[in-house]
């Protein structure tokens, strides 16, 4: 009796003396086949988390409940959420939060992996949702948003459709965008005046794009498209070289608008502003290094190739840069990088040149890489060369700075500032996501900080 009970509060959704919000913008699903549906394209089923966005009702929710190791519900209603803590109390594998989905701080959430999000998006806030968990870094591997088709379409369009825009670009730079359905109202109460459509994001692989600077390029999209009707040339700021050599890059008329132009082809703008012209190399196999014996003395030196493939004892800097707050600013790494490509990693770090000493080499790698200068920086640990380092004598040092930073995308794929206790339980919980030097790193530092309380 017990487990018929158990099943029977898992599959219906919560029933409260409730009238759908318009401020809020509530319309809820009612159509059994459809949340289903919707529920399978998250490929929940054996999936560590889910997390479903606006349970409202639990439409969705029913179909998902028992299915991931972990579902977690968001609901920001006041009245809703405690109807859905009182229906799943006791269970493990179900946790509600009562929060705003645009104000959950999502860097603790990178300790879960890939997330897999789905929801039934408010049309009121629904962009807002979409800015705040889908911007980089974020800890999301696949997403399933119903919103207004309107919307659904601009995210998903090409060059060749009309919904086509700057949001469509923004967007599409960082994620594949899939149309998976179009819904029409009468599937809601209440029913919405205009028809809805689900789609699916993926993150889009780095390598499948040449590397540009994600400022720069969200810059000029906004202004290329902030009057539709004028002409390029017009609405962008002076080219590198001038306008004739920008079009010539890019293969089009002097006259071309911004809608005109794929998503490659803004690339390309972005990178002729940098005045990026050559084919991505990442790193050169060719640098040479000091090799270094057990008592870290310099022996020889080698090519960067050569160390890496015999696993030659060599020098490696790492920092974390510090702001007031007590933040400290993780990298991930690109994906050019010829050691842990798209692991997380120090706010900088690299390798010493040959006979450069740790203290230089820890100011030009800030520099180098996440565009931060200083004087000098503050040597905390000095890490002896093994497995943990990739064989690697590593320094530790700090650095402090409040103001931004600007990475450098052959260098680094993104990154933000983390609470210290948020790395701890992530490098807990996935050490695989970071660098293994970078792990090495943080058990010294915090071994420090321990004995400085």
């Amino acid at each position: 009796m017990r487990y018929r009970d158990q099943r029977r509060s898992e599959s219906a959704p919560p029933r409260p003396h409730f009238t759908p919000r318009k401020s809020m913008g509530q319309n809820f699903l009612q159509d059994e086949e459809i949340a289903r549906w919707i529920g399978d394209q998250v490929q929940p089923d054996g999936a560590d988390l889910v997390v479903e966005i606006g349970p409202g009702m639990g439409a969705l929710t029913k179909h998902l409940v028992g299915r991931p190791k972990k579902l977690i519900l968001i609901e920001k209603d006041s009245q809703l959420a405690p109807e859905l803590q009182s229906q799943f109390e006791g269970r493990s594998d179900v946790e509600v939060i009562h929060n705003d989905a645009t104000r959950i701080n999502l860097r603790s959430w990178f300790k879960h992996g890939p997330l897999r999000i789905v929801g039934n998006l408010p049309y009121s806030v629904g962009s807002e949702i979409l800015k705040h968990w889908l911007t980089p870094p974020s800890p999301v591997g696949c997403a399933v948003f119903m919103l207004q088709k309107e919307v659904c379409d601009r995210l998903a369009a090409t060059s060749e459709d009309d919904a086509y825009g700057a949001l469509s670009l923004l967007v599409q730079k960082d994620w594949n965008v899939e149309m998976l359905r179009v819904v029409p109202p009468e599937v809601f109460v209440p029913k919405p005046r205009v028809d809805s459509a689900i789609i699916r994001l993926t993150p889009r692989d780095p390598a499948s794009l040449p590397v540009f600077d994600h400022v720069l390029f969200d810059r000029l999209v906004r202004m290329g498209f902030s009057q539709r009707r004028k002409q390029l040339k017009n609405l962008l700021p002076e080219a590198p070289g001038g306008w004739e050599s920008l079009i010539e890059t890019l293969g089009v008329t002097a006259m071309v608008r911004a809608e005109g132009l794929s998503l490659t082809q803004w690339i390309q703008i972005a990178r002729h502003y940098e005045q990026r012209h050559e084919a991505d190399a990442g790193q050169k196999a060719s640098e040479m290094f000091d090799v270094v014996n057990e008592r870290n003395e310099v022996v020889e030196q080698r090519t960067r190739g050569e160390v890496h493939q015999r696993g030659l004892l060599h020098r490696a800097v790492h920092i974390f840069v510090i702001n007031k707050r007590g933040f400290i600013y993780l990298q991930q790494r690109s994906h050019l990088k010829d050691v842990s490509p798209l692991k997380w990693d120090s706010s900088a770090a690299g390798h010493l040149d040959a006979g450069e000493g740790y203290a230089s080499a820890a100011v030009r790698e800030l520099g180098e890489e996440v565009g931060i200068h200083v004087e000098a920086t503050e040597l905390v640990a000095e890490i002896p060369a093994g497995d943990n380092t990739d064989h690697e004598f590593v320094e530790l040092h700090i650095a402090r700075h409040d103001g931004p930073v600007h990475c450098l995308p052959e260098e680094v794929a993104t990154g933000d500032w983390f609470k210290p206790e948020d790395i701890s339980t992530w490098v807990d919980a996935r050490p695989q996501d970071f660098a293994k030097g970078f792990v090495t790193c943080w058990k010294a530092w915090k071994e420090k900080s321990t004995r400085e309380l």
